[in-house]
């Protein structure tokens, strides 16, 4: 009797070990959303503009299956316009007023390829910890705790560039 009960309590860590290491190939989502209901899921439905009949049918443009549609929403384009800004300046690239800034930016150097180079890193990240929290025990959101020493701590820079007698005026009073 006590041998079945070794077996079968052996059998189930062997189980439990080959579902924990199953799956580690892929992608680690660090925060799961879940559609918990039966109805639509509201993030996939989007909103479009009233159809409208053009004022000439033979300047409609081309069909472009896949592509932007006249009645699609853009909303950074109408939140420009919303605010009296042109819209047209998100298609034309970097303005002769920004060529400055951007120098600016960049005069201590920039890293080409800085883009890949994080996404590198964070699947790095994410791998990591996806390793740590097997369980997944509780609605826990392992994305707080895989980056939580990379967090800056508002509180103690403001504190540090006070000390060095750096202004700080948009900071709010310490508590």
């Amino acid at each position: 009797m006590m041998r079945k009960a070794n077996i079968f309590i052996m059998l189930t860590a062997v189980a439990v070990t080959l579902t924990a290491c199953g799956n580690r190939n892929g992608d680690v989502k660090l925060t799961r959303f879940q559609n918990s209901g039966e109805g639509p899921d509201e993030f996939t439905i989007l909103p479009t503009k009233p159809l409208q009949s053009p004022d000439s049918y033979n300047n409609l443009p081309a069909p472009n299956p896949g592509g932007v549609n006249l009645v699609d929403q853009n909303p950074e384009a109408e939140g420009i316009e919303a605010l009296g800004g042109n819209a047209a300046v998100l298609s034309r690239g970097v303005s002769a007023n920004e060529t400055g800034l951007i120098n600016h930016v960049r005069r201590e150097g920039v890293t080409p390829g800085i883009r890949q180079t994080l996404a590198k890193e964070d699947r790095e990240v994410r791998r990591k910890h996806g390793r740590v929290n097997i369980l997944r025990i509780g609605p826990v959101d392992d994305y707080t705790t895989a980056y939580k020493r990379q967090w800056l701590d508002a509180d103690a820079e403001r504190q540090r560039l006070q000390r060095r007698g750096i202004a700080t005026p948009s900071a709010p009073p310490p508590e």
